[in-house]
């Protein structure tokens, strides 16, 4: 259930703020999200200059397809702009009251409800550190993420003022690709992709580019998993995600993605097998070690120059006497395709046993927030020390609304 785009009863468009309901620990958490929504612009509308969804100065992070909709986890897109105003028109394909986050340059995120066939205004003269006459940041940059796993996105335009223009903003040199299932996705997280391991990963770096192609209950296996019709072995080749909108647009025919026409990753992260483990979707251990292996292969095919990290399971953990137990998944298997590929030098292993404990995950069997946040820095480190890849975020907000403190000293 995707409980960060449920909205409250008796809302009204007419509100400043908007809030939805997210449950955190069982109970409800206070949102106040920013009410974006304002009256339709066209490319006749005075005061506005408007781009077309392909424009070049227009940079889509994740996955989109032809049709500018976004699928797969945390999908964004990102550019510079000239002047003070900057709006987005969605189509018919944006998921009813999507939560997206967006952001001017490096300051907090901000959350937004987003409606179908409708313009949402993000920046204005009042937005902080706009045009700022004492050391300017040069370009202003504006991003914006869409916060869950199964919904998405469909950008029609983009408007900025009247006399300004877009700015094309460089990609980073170097890429990280996730390929997962609900555990990378972040379901159940408060954010759910936008609080997931993956994602903490790949903006944690501050100077990578990356794309989570994860989605809940989906198997490494192509079979049927939760609902899901096919297995990464075969949707990892595709634009369009396994969700039930995927299929109500593209049928059984998803667009295939065509990975020449983007850069090639340097770095592959899979963590897949939890639900290949589980009894109800009944695959065996050996259809699991087949799928493993064939799909690394072309996993390196299609990025040829990638170091492809194998993440080991953290099913779940139960109470054993007096204490808790990790139990994995596919732990064998997993090793044996290390082993399989380990003298090509591309493939590695990290193992993920003792980074989570039984409290940091949640009932729903999936890490916490902060469980999320220990897999990533763990993660994060064993890639600095394994492939001298240095942080490069310094200040910018990663996670969002996980600042708790006390200053109480007395108690």
């Amino acid at each position: 259930m995707r409980l960060a785009t449920l909205l409250l009863s008796g809302l009204v468009s007419l509100l400043p703020l908007s809030s939805s309901t997210i449950l955190q620990n069982g109970q409800l958490r206070e949102t106040h999200f920013q009410e974006t929504k304002i009256a339709s612009v066209t490319s006749t509308s005075t005061g506005w200059r408007t781009y077309e969804p392909n424009a070049p100065e227009i940079s889509y992070k994740g996955r989109w397809d032809s049709k500018h909709i976004s699928w797969w986890a945390a999908p964004g897109i990102k550019f510079g702009f000239t002047g003070q105003n900057v709006a987005l028109t969605f189509g018919e394909h944006t998921s009813p009251l999507v939560l997206v986050a967006y952001r001017f340059g490096g300051l907090d995120w901000q959350m937004t409800n987003i409606t179908a066939n409708a313009t949402h205004q993000f920046i204005s003269p009042s937005t902080r550190g706009l045009n700022l006459t004492l050391s300017p940041q040069l370009p202003q940059i504006f991003e914006l993420r869409v916060t869950n796993w199964g919904l998405g996105v469909q950008v029609r335009a983009v408007h900025v003022s009247s006399n300004s223009t877009l700015i094309k903003i460089p990609n980073f040199s170097k890429s990280i690709e996730f390929i997962g299932d609900s555990l990378t996705s972040g379901m159940y997280a408060t954010y759910e992709a936008f609080s997931g391991f993956g994602y903490n990963i790949g903006a944690g770096f501050g100077d990578v580019e990356f794309s989570i192609t994860a989605y809940p209950g989906i198997c490494l296996t192509d079979a049927v998993c939760w609902d899901n019709p096919r297995g990464q072995t075969y949707q990892w080749f595709h634009t369009q995600d396994t969700s039930p909108r995927a299929a109500k647009i593209y049928g059984t025919e998803p667009e295939e993605w065509d990975f020449s026409a983007h850069p090639s990753a340097d770095l592959v992260i899979i963590n897949l097998g939890t639900n290949d483990n589980n009894t109800h979707n009944n695959l065996t251990s050996a259809q699991y070690l087949t799928s493993y292996l064939s799909f690394v292969s072309k996993v390196q095919k299609v990025h040829p120059n990638a170091q492809i990290i194998l993440m080991s399971l953290w099913k779940s953990f139960s109470a054993v006497g007096n204490s808790y137990r990790q139990t994995g998944a596919f732990v064998d298997e997993i090793y044996q395709v290390y082993q399989h590929y380990k003298d090509e030098g591309y493939v590695h292993y990290f193992n993920s046993t003792g980074v989570l404990q039984h409290n940091d995950y949640g009932p729903g069997s999936h890490p916490t927030d902060w469980g999320h946040i220990k897999v990533a820095s763990h993660m994060m480190q064993y890639i600095r020390l394994k492939f001298g890849w240095e942080f490069g975020a310094s200040g910018p907000e990663i996670q969002h609304e996980t600042l708790y403190w006390n200053n109480e000293p007395n108690y």
